[in-house]
């Protein structure tokens, strides 16, 4: 079968009457990446370029407040539109998505500007500062067949995570009941040097809101809602705004009791996700991206060989990586259907997130749906919090080409 045409950008609109783009069937989904620093150069253009091979998307432009950096990321991409102009991009090029991968302080405002043109988003994590931020967004999306916003959390994706995720839907492996999340890493002096990084107004938060991220939302998205968090908090080595390690216990819906650490303090890095099932403990071991051989199933002493083969089967290897998620995105756009990491189930982590913050600032435990508007913590992780919240707001300084965990 042929693959869809490349195709025009289309015709701009009248002002003040905004046209919908025509229909993603039949032609490639064209795209283009916001922020030429690491991550977009090294893991969006990637994907993109893969699936271009494939015939289902071309990217059409690229944007990045540098001149030079978008200059020479559309030379050596083979990208034919640079920016430094975010709105003049969307009314030229008219793209079906937009990837973004700039700071976090950056993505409500990024985000709500593609979904206002037309645009579907895919934004890195962390996927804003605040709660208050995110409501905005979705706000923001389309009442029926899009668009959406949704957040790369790439390790959700791929055959282990895949696999993994239907054995405790189903029950094979027994309800589960101890749970131990951790995220280990380690990030020196020169790391912080960086003008943005370590502060509530541009990066967001800590190792919880910048690194843990991803392990905590992988492992919501296998065992399902958490109930309530009890959190800690501290920091022991940096100077910074936020944290530099913490620590919390976490009850799930399903009644499991877990266990999470976030540090930017530990010289031997993993990252490390342990479930015990009343059948079976199922583990990953890895550091930034999983296969198949990263995971192991350990079972009860009576659970018979012929089930523990079929659990260890995990079909062919298909690593977590953002080309993964990108695949699926691109069958939901075709679909006009609400994708994975958008909407409600985008948002957990950052609740959990921002509970495990207030907990910890606030020594009390903090239920799920606790924090809404009203809340201080709803509209800054730090809640105003005494030894914690920054003695004045910080701008955004230096290049904003890449995200915040690089």
């Amino acid at each position: 079968m042929a693959p869809p045409a490349s195709s025009p950008a289309p015709t701009p609109p009248p002002l003040g009457s905004p046209a919908p783009l025509p229909p993603l069937t039949g032609r490639r989904i064209r795209a283009a990446i916001i922020g030429a620093g690491a991550i977009g150069r090294g893991s969006h253009h990637p994907a993109l370029a893969q699936l271009a091979a494939e015939g289902e998307t071309e990217v059409v432009a690229a944007v990045d407040i540098s001149a030079d950096a978008v200059k020479a990321f559309c030379a050596e991409s083979g990208i034919p539109h640079g920016y430094t102009d975010l709105d003049q991009m969307l009314r030229e090029q008219r793209p079906d998505l937009v990837t973004i991968c700039t700071p976090p302080t950056l993505h409500r405002e990024q985000t709500v500007a593609a979904l206002r043109a037309g645009a579907w988003v895919w934004c890195e994590k962390p996927p804003v500062p605040t709660l208050a931020d995110f409501d905005a967004i979705e706000a923001e999306e389309g009442l029926g067949g899009g668009p959406y916003a949704s957040i790369v959390f790439q390790h959700r994706f791929g055959s282990a995570s895949t696999h993994v995720r239907r054995l405790l839907a189903e029950g094979a492996l027994g309800r589960p009941l101890v749970v131990h999340c951790q995220t280990t890493w380690y990030r020196d002096t020169a790391y912080y040097a960086v003008p943005w990084r370590g502060r509530w107004a541009t990066e967001g938060g800590g190792p919880a809101m910048g690194h843990g991220i991803h392990q905590m939302d992988l492992l919501l998205d296998l065992l399902g809602p958490w109930s309530e968090v009890r959190g800690m908090a501290g920091r022991l080595v940096h100077d910074v705004e936020t944290e530099d390690v913490s620590t919390a216990l976490v009850r799930f819906a399903n009644g499991a009791l877990g266990t999470v650490v976030n540090s930017v303090l530990s010289p031997d890095e993993v990252s490390r996700i342990r479930i015990d099932c009343e059948r079976a403990t199922v583990e990953l071991t890895h550091l930034y991206g999983h296969s198949n051989a990263d995971w192991t199933i350990t079972p009860a002493p009576d659970v018979p060989a012929a089930e523990v083969a079929a659990w260890r089967d995990f079909g062919p290897d298909v690593p977590s990586s953002h080309l993964a998620q990108l695949r699926e995105l691109v069958v939901s756009m075709r679909a006009g259907e609400r994708p994975r990491s958008s909407g409600a189930d985008g948002r957990t982590s950052l609740e959990l997130i921002t509970a495990l913050y207030k907990s910890a600032f606030t020594d009390t435990t903090v239920k799920a749906g606790d924090i809404g508007p009203g809340d201080p913590y709803y509209a800054a992780l730090h809640g105003g919090a005494s030894g914690w919240a920054p003695a004045e707001s910080v701008k955004v300084s230096g290049s904003a080409t890449e995200e915040a965990s690089a």
